[in-house]
């Protein structure tokens, strides 16, 4: 159910961009992303630092690209919204020492090195998707990029968090009760 909230925006933004093009497609992830919110907020209590990046970079960008009636700025979104991750993670780990995956990954009891390591690995995936979204993006047409934003987007990750999880596997240790 998480996996299905977490994809809710962008599986009505392909249906959307299917059905009506890029413009009605851009206007339905921003509802459904504030709607994606509210749902965490009633569900839950509280929303994720995510989520809350998220919206608001489909807002700026979606917002500019149905104002000003241009397509490239919601291409832009997906390479922002990774870039914003990568640097973060990375600006974690280099100016304050931290590891920030620890903080989304609560229960899970790594060495040090480890930690270190399953940062930098995400940082270049996200890095990755970042560059391969501005590739499709501004050298193919808009239906192969929402395409690629789509099933290659959901297929990369999937891909990437399987081997992580498989690397993890053997450094994992119980946590002290």
């Amino acid at each position: 159910m998480q996996l299905l909230a977490d994809y809710f925006p962008l599986i009505l933004f392909f249906i959307a961009f299917k059905w009506q093009g890029i413009y009605a497609a851009t206007a339905v992830a921003i509802v459904a992303s504030i709607a994606q919110i509210a749902w965490f907020h009633w569900k839950k209590g509280s929303v994720s630092t995510v989520h809350w990046l998220s919206l608001a970079i489909i807002v700026v960008f979606g917002g500019a690209t149905l104002l000003l009636q241009d397509e490239t700025f919601i291409k832009w979104k997906p390479t922002v919204l990774y870039g914003v991750f990568g640097l973060v993670l990375a600006v974690g780990r280099l100016a304050f020492g931290r590891n920030l995956l620890t903080y989304l990954m609560k229960g899970v009891v790594l060495p040090e090195p480890v930690w270190s390591r399953l940062t930098w690995t995400w940082v270049a995936f996200f890095a990755f998707m970042g560059v391969a979204n501005w590739y499709v993006a501004f050298h193919y047409p808009t239906d192969t990029w929402v395409n690629f934003k789509v099933w290659g987007g959901i297929g990369l990750f999937l891909l990437f968090a399987v081997a992580q999880g498989l690397w993890l596997s053997r450094h994992i240790t119980e946590e002290a009760s």
